[in-house]
């Protein structure tokens, strides 16, 4: 829908600009469209175009594209060392093309720690709101879930707003009132339509780099793949505050970082990759927000609904949202069945998975009899907040398509699992106040929610008798991840406090891969709001 947007196999085999930004994300479009106004701007996307793909832009189609696992879909699936589905973006929008969808500010002392200006994080806000956040319908389901928090004591209840306050809320939605996704794509609309240009399909394979003696390597460029794998180079304008900017996610701007030679020189050495700089931080301090959940089945329809309430109750480590309709949860739970022939064997080391091919089919049979019954419902589920345990990013392979070896160690820090556990007890809470009462079966006690949970194969992790009776070891049975995960290129260990990469000139990284915790019930909003 843009001039400026084009497929890469177009693009020249030289190209010359003032920025270079690698990954069209929900960092690097806001952030493409703010340096255009005063410069030429190339922006590089490995992914195609989020616009008329009916699985993206469509509110129910959401678990149609995570589950997607073709070669070229906007989903990337991977699996943690940890033994947990995940997905990376690979579209233009980034993770806001394939996200629930929730739209939240950082606490404000998210904003304070990292040294922001406050007045100029609320106008950037202001900025990305106006093109992409709404007000969601609150109906039934969503209701109840409100109801029942502020009957619990999720207090005080603060209505609808974008501020992150305790309490219980209605937050916004990136989805408008006729169900349709707008994504950080959108926010190109404020480029500079003769400044910017914006390749499609362009897998960035290295940045370039200088080699000046006393003084720090210095990136000038990058080369870059089309679709039918023809290498391109795009080169910096000669100008000492031009630079080439990393927005390619938490996994892909520390996996770039090393492809290029800067990061732990033992680890590029095995995989003969020439060493620009030994930072051996590249790659740690990753995280993810560990989530779990129950399914919920309703014995009335309900509307179909991503994230919109949530509850963040005092004193807790938690937050606890909510998602319904049954496109949305049979969706969610084909999502799981897909997975069910990588379940025989560890992902890791080829050793069989304790999900047994019996435990499997069960699981799958449950699903399809609450589809062929009609059941309608919805999931509730609880994310820990930080969280405080991290893990680390690996290369696999030479090669930028491939996925990077990961490891979050959920659950590491003791202080996590008791975030769960308390998460849990107030979903359980929750599910049995008056206020929910109409939209659960009263015979289904909430035991066989928890078994349901744990004959899922929502995960590779091994299961054990006690889960069904331990919330500790059903959160650590069954944790998912809410695809909120972040680190890699850390602010204060692989960057400064303005993004620059330390070590080198001419390079910085603006993207989730620089936090130390994940900001708010949702980060989306607040790396839109870092790349303007």
């Amino acid at each position: 829908h843009f001039p400026f947007v084009h497929d890469a196999t177009v693009a020249p085999p030289v190209v010359y600009f003032d920025y270079i930004i690698i990954g069209g994300g929900t960092a690097g479009c806001p952030l493409a469209a703010t340096l255009s106004q005063n410069a030429t701007v190339l922006v590089l996307e490995r992914g195609g175009s989020p616009y008329g793909d009916s699985n993206i832009t469509n509110v129910g189609n959401f678990g149609s594209t995570i589950s997607d696992t073709s070669p070229h879909s906007a989903s990337q699936i991977f699996i943690s060392e940890d033994g947990v589905y995940n997905t990376r973006a690979r579209v233009l929008g980034g993770g806001s093309a394939i996200n629930a969808g929730f739209y939240s500010r950082a606490e404000p002392e998210f904003a304070r720690d990292a040294g922001w200006d406050e007045d100029l994080v609320r106008r950037s806000y202001d900025w990305v709101e106006s093109k992409v956040a709404f007000e969601p319908p609150v109906r039934q389901w969503q209701s109840a879930v409100r109801d029942g928090l502020v009957e619990i004591g999720v207090l005080p209840y603060n209505g609808f707003t974008y501020d992150h306050v305790q309490g219980t809320k209605i937050g916004g939605t990136i989805f408008d009132d006729q169900g349709r996704r707008h994504t950080a794509a959108d926010l190109l609309g404020y480029a500079n339509h003769r400044t910017i240009k914006v390749y499609l399909h362009a897998t960035v394979s290295r940045i370039l780099f200088t080699r000046r003696r006393w003084a720090n390597p210095r990136a000038y460029g990058v080369v870059f793949e089309d679709a039918l794998g023809i290498k391109k180079r795009a080169f910096l304008r000669p100008h000492p505050q031009n630079e080439v900017i990393l927005t390619a996610g938490a996994l892909g701007s520390p996996q770039l970082m090393m492809l290029s030679g800067i990061g732990p020189a033992l680890h590029l050495k095995s995989h003969g990759i020439h060493l620009v700089l030994d930072q051996p931080n590249v790659g740690q301090g990753m995280a993810d927000n560990p989530m779990n959940l129950l399914y919920v089945p309703s014995p009335v329809p309900v509307e179909i609904s991503l994230i919109q309430v949530v509850g963040i109750p005092p004193g807790q480590n938690t937050y606890i949202e909510t998602a319904s309709g049954l496109s949305f949860a049979y969706s969610w739970a084909q999502g799981f069945a897909l997975f069910h022939p990588l379940c025989f064997f560890s992902f890791q080391s080829g050793k069989p998975s304790s999900l047994t091919a019996e435990t499997m089919a069960k699981a799958i049979d449950t699903v399809h009899a609450y589809a062929n019954t009609s059941l309608k419902g919805g999931v509730i589920l609880e994310k820990v907040k930080g969280p405080l345990s991290s893990g680390d990013l690996k290369l696999r392979s030479r090669s930028p398509r491939d996925n990077p070896s990961v490891t979050f160690n959920y659950f590491k820090d003791p202080q996590d699992l008791r975030g769960c556990v308390e998460g849990m007890r107030s979903i359980v809470n929750m599910i049995n106040s008056p206020s929910f009462a109409r939209l659960r079966y009263a015979n289904l006690p909430v035991q066989a929610l928890v078994d349901l949970m744990l004959n899922l194969p929502v995960n590779l992790r091994p299961r054990h008798v006690s889960s069904s009776i331990s919330l500790e070891q059903f959160c650590i049975d069954t944790v998912m991840t809410i695809w909120h995960y972040h680190g890699g290129c850390q602010v204060g260990k692989v960057v400064d406090r303005d993004y620059r990469v330390v070590g080198v000139d001419g390079l910085r990284v603006i993207d989730g891969s620089t936090f130390l915790k994940s900001p708010g019930t949702n980060p989306q909003a607040t790396v839109m709001m870092l790349g303007r």
